[in-house]
């Protein structure tokens, strides 16, 4: 491993623009999309802010990690799907499925009584159509100047990442999945 010298100088950025409802995306092929999106939820709670995530693929009665943890908490986590679409029995309702829990956010994010609205693997349900990405993109336009929205999911549609304020792409360096460990509880869910 090669020694750095920490800095000493850096250019200080001065903000001249006011504090605003920031759109941020968190995507990629890497691990730890929802994970961060979470930890911005937590961070929001933490300081009182009213925080709501929907996730896209999960279904309504899922008990993963995060779910028990929210709930514990106070703060509301709920599943829209019927899991990931390659384990589908009915893409049809999966499809009808997602757009009436487009249709449930949608509503939370232009009401504006939540600080935070995570909108967790909804880049699955834009990727597949069943979702139309223009409301999406209206929605996140209109929506109250002081609402912070996570959106998170493999391959952010470009659109998406042209209006976001904030774009994290995680990059896949090693998963231990590929090396034949299977998921893990706490880990994964």
């Amino acid at each position: 491993m090669q020694i750095e010298t920490p800095p000493t100088e850096y250019e200080r950025v001065t903000p001249t623009a006011e504090r605003r409802g920031l759109i941020m995306i968190n995507t990629g092929h890497g691990k730890g999309k929802s994970t961060a999106a979470f930890g911005l939820a937590l961070r929001a709670h933490g300081r009182g802010k009213a925080v709501k995530v929907y996730q896209f693929m999960k279904v309504p009665t899922a008990r993963f990690g995060e779910h028990r943890l929210f709930e514990q908490l106070g703060v509301p986590i709920e599943g829209l799907g019927d899991g990931f679409s390659w384990k589908s029995r009915d893409l049809e309702h999966s499809a009808q499925l997602a757009l009436d829990g487009w249709a449930k956010a949608e509503a939370t994010i232009r009401a504006g009584e939540h600080f935070m609205v995570v909108l967790d693997e909804i880049m699955y349900p834009l990727r597949y159509g069943w979702i139309p990405l223009e409301a999406v993109l209206t929605c996140l336009r209109e929506r109250p100047p002081h609402v912070h929205v996570v959106l998170t999911g493999r391959n952010a549609p470009d659109e998406l990442v042209e209006l976001a304020d904030t774009v994290t792409e995680m990059t896949l360096i090693k998963h231990h999945f590929k090396a034949g460990v299977p998921a893990q509880r706490g880990i994964e869910d």
